[in-house]
């Protein structure tokens, strides 16, 4: 049986607190949720295709019941949170003025989801007597030992009775006690949660996971999206916006700062300008004073790829390349090269002129070709089941710093690798479109800012 408690989580206790603000708006907003016909135009849109939010009809009393499901958070980076509070405004404006449930589902909620504590604080403030008045019950369902944690730290904050109304669940047949469960819309991960719990405790083995199905990227999705994907919603633009944009700032005023790539940034400024990104709003990197900023977004660009720039195809290839004699790795690479599609070799082309010009300022910046290859290396490929080994290390590495120290041999235009060819003739006289765009970034990839020449370097090293 439920049984009703005083002591109750902060964090849920907010997120409660969070559905029941609000500011009143005179239309009424239709629950779009996860449907189908959800428009791109919708004021929310970002917010609103996670179907985080569910109206799911009225529970034993009339009350209307309003869900709110953790599972169906996506990671901070790619969820505005001051979004996810105005648009849970927005919603339920239309139904605050009346009694009404809240359906809490805690699982899914982890460090790589989660409202910040000062968030959720300042959410909470935020709510007035009228909101908290009309929220008649509040269950949670699923909760964990971390929430009662979390019940010390903001008891001050919470009122007697607001706690009184919270209602603590362990499992959806509990919570047809008091619900009429058909009318919800329990989302799977939550079900297959609880089927896990029931099998545990009748001493049952739990059933096979299975993967939920990947939510649609947003129009302007950057991160975490194909190649193809990006071309195709920025006018067949082969190179990806934010590569292009982090590369042309970091060739105007990063090359010779010492320990590129290297230094790292603070991860809540990396996540707020990936959210910029997605969201397909414009980033100043002016505006954060470092410059080690757009050189992590990069990187976390590459690394965040589905696919590996340099494809999963080409992984056991590239691991071969210690066993090649020195003479012939640079023949080698640009046999690699060859096989890969011809949107990652323009890409690459791009990516490994950058870094040749980075290389070059290698006596100021200390990033010569091995150190770049340090860094870049495991971000440009991976395997496709699991994580590289540490003897994979050597190898990857080793291919990488080939692309940057012999950039101009293995990219260059006479010589390209099969497919990749950039001689008008080999196609009848005339360039396809992608070898015209290989082309153009050619001409452009090794430009520079005006900077004083390099001093004379030691000759290359063998490889």
């Amino acid at each position: 049986m439920l049984q009703r408690k005083t002591l109750g989580s902060c964090r849920d206790e907010a997120v409660a607190a969070v559905l029941a603000a609000g500011r009143r708006r005179p239309s009424v907003v239709p629950m779009a949720g996860q449907d189908p016909t959800l428009s791109t135009s919708h004021p929310f849109y970002d917010v609103a295709r996670h179907g985080i939010l569910q109206v799911a009809g009225d529970d034993r009393c009339g009350r209307r019941i309003v869900t709110f499901s953790c599972c169906r958070m996506p990671p901070s980076h790619e969820l505005d949170h001051q979004r996810l509070l105005e648009y849970l405004k927005y919603m339920l404006d239309q139904y605050v003025e009346n009694d009404y449930t809240i359906i809490y589902f805690h699982y899914g909620l982890n460090s790589r989801n989660k409202p910040s504590l000062g968030w959720l604080q300042s959410a909470y403030k935020e709510f007035d007597r009228k909101y908290k008045k009309n929220l008649k019950a509040l269950y949670v369902v699923h909760p964990t030992s971390f929430i009662k944690v979390l019940w010390s730290l903001f008891k001050p904050l919470i009122s007697h009775k607001f706690g009184k109304k919270v209602t603590y669940v362990n499992s959806l047949s509990e919570l047809r006690e008091h619900l009429k469960c058909e009318q919800l819309t329990v989302p799977p991960e939550v079900l297959r949660y609880d089927e896990k719990l029931q099998r545990l405790h009748e001493g049952r083995p739990p059933p096979s996971a299975k993967t939920p199905p990947p939510r649609p990227p947003l129009p302007t999705q950057q991160f975490g999206v194909s190649l193809q994907y990006l071309k195709d919603k920025n006018q067949g633009e082969l190179i990806p916006p934010v590569l292009r944009f982090t590369v042309t700032y970091l060739r105007e005023k990063g090359l010779r700062t010492e320990g590129l790539f290297r230094r790292s940034a603070s991860v809540q400024t990396i996540r707020e300008v990936q959210r910029l990104y997605n969201q397909g709003k414009p980033v100043n990197f002016d505006d954060y004073g470092d410059i080690h900023i757009p050189a992590v977004i990069l990187k976390t660009f590459l690394r965040e790829l589905p696919q590996p720039l340099l494809t999963f195809q080409a992984y056991e290839q590239i691991l071969g390349i210690t066993c090649v004699e020195s003479s012939l790795r640079v023949a080698r690479c640009r046999q690699i090269l060859g096989s890969l599609p011809e949107h990652n070799y323009v890409v690459l082309r791009y990516l490994m002129g950058f870094l040749h010009a980075v290389s070059r300022e290698s006596i100021f910046n200390k990033m010569n070709s091995s150190n770049l290859a340090c860094v870049f290396g495991l971000n440009l490929i991976w395997p496709s089941q699991g994580a590289s080994s540490l003897s994979a290390l050597v190898p990857l590495n080793l291919f990488t710093e080939l692309l940057i120290e012999y950039y101009e041999n293995i990219f260059s235009a006479p010589e390209a690798p099969r497919g990749h060819g950039l001689a008008p003739q080999e196609q009848g006289g005339r360039a396809a479109p992608l070898q015209e765009a290989v082309l153009q970034i050619q001409a452009t990839a090794l430009t520079k800012p005006s900077l004083p020449p390099s001093p004379p370097t030691a000759a290359r090293r063998r490889f």
